[in-house]
């Protein structure tokens, strides 16, 4: 599956990828919500089994499961669709746990567009939640995990630089063709 109007935003916990999700769909853009924050929340409700702090792997798998849900449900034809996060940071989060490689998962398919928009880590915005409990240091190596898996699966990468969300948004379109 490829898309070249799905769109990735990636990168560090708190980098700022779920305001700028947040923005780019007050302009009317197609969205999609991260799936880690998403499990998290159900299983919080649930019986928390799969939070990445009890099991990372049956977390990995879910956050798989549904971001390959994410992007069957998502339609092209509504123009570009931003997805916070996705297939690959889950996929990246599995091989970490000692699962399968992140380019065995893919299985040799780009489901997103080539160039994919990573932020960096940010220590500003920073912050530990009921649903983000690791710490910064694992932040960064999340990053730069992400940032070699999206290098060996042949991404284009476009790290977004720390400035105001305007700006940062006004950047994404631009480069999308979008503005």
């Amino acid at each position: 599956m490829l898309s070249d109007s799905f769109v990735l935003l990636t990168g560090c916990s708190c980098g700022g990828k779920s305001t700028l999700i947040r923005t780019l769909g007050k302009l009317g853009f197609a969205t999609v919500p991260e799936p880690g924050r998403r499990i998290v929340s159900e299983e919080i409700a649930g019986d928390g089994k799969a939070l990445p702090w009890v099991d990372t792997r049956a977390f990995a798998q879910r956050a798989i499961e549904m971001a390959q849900s994410d992007l069957k449900s998502a339609d092209p034809s509504e123009g570009l669709v931003f997805f916070d996060r996705g297939l690959i940071d889950a996929a990246v989060a599995l091989e970490c746990a000692g699962g399968q490689a992140a380019r065995e998962i893919l299985g040799g398919k780009r489901p997103y567009a080539k160039k994919v928009f990573v932020v960096p880590p940010w220590r500003e915005l920073f912050a530990r939640d009921e649903e983000r409990r690791h710490d910064f240091s694992m932040a960064v190596q999340e990053y730069h995990r992400i940032n070699r898996a999206l290098d060996d699966l042949g991404y284009t990468k476009r790290e977004l630089p720390r400035v105001r969300v305007s700006e940062r948004v006004d950047m994404i379109l631009h480069e999308c063709g979008a503005l």
